[in-house]
């Protein structure tokens, strides 16, 4: 499952269906936005899901290999006037740091 099998759709609609798939948009928002089935859009969005997911195994041993430190933390400032570590309008972070290597990090 390496990559992707031949659509009867356009390379057009392909390309704004991983482009929405890419932005997080439901599927059902793709179909009405792309002007294809439901049905398509979330079985395109599953293929998609699948080829990420093979691609990521592959790498996993590469990239976590050894020890690794995982922590988590909140960005944003304080607003004026409130009192407290108040994670509200914060934005969570979770991030992973290799030794001697990159650190990982997914806004969550």
């Amino acid at each position: 499952m390496g990559s992707m099998r031949k659509s009867r759709s356009s390379h057009y609609k392909q390309d704004r269906l991983t482009e929405h798939f890419i932005s997080g948009s439901t599927a059902r928002t793709m179909a009405s936005l792309c002007g294809v089935n439901r049905k398509t859009a979330a079985f395109y969005f599953l293929q998609l899901r699948e080829v990420v997911a093979y691609e990521q195994k592959d790498g996993s041993e590469a990239l976590f290999g050894g020890e690794i430190e995982v922590d988590e933390s909140y960005l944003g400032g304080r607003r004026k006037g409130k009192r407290g570590r108040s994670a509200a309008d914060k934005i969570p972070v979770f991030g992973l740091f290799k030794r001697s290597e990159k650190v990982y990090t997914k806004f969550i």
